[in-house]
């Protein structure tokens, strides 16, 4: 990883170098290395956790409680991925084979159903190629209507932030482990689901290893994963759906309507084809 002097860091976040010393002196954060030679070498992660701070104080928390939210998030996950990250938690989820034309039915189902559901939901989509994203990006721009934040990762050329109603478009490249993931994942106060998938070496048939949940718990674990793994490119919007999601209760404990109205789209999509 770079290697970042104090003045780069400075210039990269627009806090003073002054500033920087004096969080470290009082706060202990950041935390840079050393050179041999005594002089403080920071990493892109310690830049992104400065965006993250100033995103927190513009929300209007103070410093020291801007830098303990910062700090609680740093610990979200160590994964490259949303499938890593849930089937490794303390708790992990046991995942399941399913077809491409499964995981179809069941992205469009929870879409359909957050358009329809879904109050200020915070959602995180995962589509490998970009074209995988155009195909539906009509859906998405239809939830971004009624969402507190949406982001979607794909191998975009660049970041595009767009309007306050438009989807965040983060780009991944096909090295990335998240550039092999498939993603919806929806946090909203009484609705809550995620399928998060990656795809196997099938030679026969394009078959994906699947996490289905409408575990508010689970989900939340997704979200909050989704939003750090964005922090690398979008640092100010991962901060903000860090934010949402630290300051809003999980969805009900046993979402029965939600789970049957869902069920019975899947079902409807499934024998349709």
């Amino acid at each position: 990883m770079k290697k970042l002097a104090i003045k780069d860091v400075a210039e990269q976040t627009g806090v003073a170098a002054g500033t920087i010393r004096m969080w470290e002196q009082r706060y202990g954060f950041p935390e840079p290395g050393r050179t041999a030679s005594g002089y403080r070498v920071y990493s892109e992660d310690d830049v992104a956790a400065i965006k993250r701070v100033i995103a927190f104080r513009d929300r209007g928390l103070s410093v020291p409680a801007a830098l303990e939210r910062v700090r609680s998030l740093e610990g979200t996950t160590d994964s490259p991925s949303i499938f890593g990250a849930l089937i490794a938690a303390d708790h992990p989820v046991r995942p399941q084979r399913l077809s491409k034309r499964t995981l179809v039915a069941l992205s469009r189902s929870i879409e359909e159903e957050t358009i329809a559901r879904a109050a200020g939901p915070v959602v995180i989509g995962s589509f490998q190629d970009e074209h995988n994203y155009r195909a539906v990006e009509h859906r998405y721009r239809r939830i971004a209507r009624v969402a507190d934040a949406v982001g979607v990762f794909a191998t975009f050329d660049d970041v595009r932030l767009g309007q306050e109603d438009e989807p965040v478009e983060i780009p991944v490249g096909h090295a990335d482990a998240l550039g092999h993931e498939w993603a919806v994942v929806v946090d909203a106060p009484g609705f809550s689901a995620a399928l998060v998938a990656w795809e196997t070496p099938d030679q026969e048939a394009r078959i994906f290893e699947a996490i289905w949940t409408m575990d508010p718990v689970v989900v939340r674990r997704a979200a909050q994963v989704g939003g750090q793994l964005a922090s690398r490119r979008v640092p100010e919007w991962s901060a903000r759906v860090l934010g949402l999601l630290a300051d809003r209760p999980l969805a009900v404990e046993t979402p029965t309507p939600a789970l049957t109205a869902l069920t019975n789209r899947m079902l409807t999509h499934l024998d349709q084809r």
